[in-house]
């Protein structure tokens, strides 16, 4: 409120000087004026929308996951999925089972699987 005010006052004082007479220009001219403008403009190009996809994706992947699925955590441990629960998903490992939460699952790793198989082997030639 207090900044709009004083957006307002300057534009009177410019206007009497030859300079910017309307709340625009002086908006235009003044690069403290600019600042809160660029960080809006900035959030509703570059983190909005990555907020949306990183919900979209984490939906997707909570929806799709099921029993036997391999996954990939966030920490790196590859397992398979034995139990789901609410919010927390049991995996298997080689040496034993660990509890982890739903929100540390980065990938489901049996989709990719037959695809990286078919990239891996060498083309044969006759």
């Amino acid at each position: 409120m207090n900044f709009a005010l004083f957006l307002l006052a300057e534009a009177d004082k410019a206007a009497g000087k030859g300079e910017p007479a309307n709340l625009w220009e002086a908006l235009v001219q003044s690069p403290l004026a600019m600042l809160p403008l660029m960080l809006v403009l900035m959030y509703f190009l570059l983190f909005r929308p990555q907020r949306a996809r990183e919900r979209q994706q984490r939906e997707a992947l909570n929806n799709s996951l099921k029993k036997n699925d391999r996954v990939l955590t966030n920490a790196g441990i590859i397992g398979t999925v034995a139990n789901i629960k609410d919010d927390e998903v049991t995996l298997k490992l080689e040496e034993g089972r660990v509890r982890i939460l739903k929100s540390t699952i980065a990938r489901i790793l049996t989709a990719e699987e037959p695809g990286k198989e078919a990239k891996q082997e060498p083309a044969k030639s006759p």
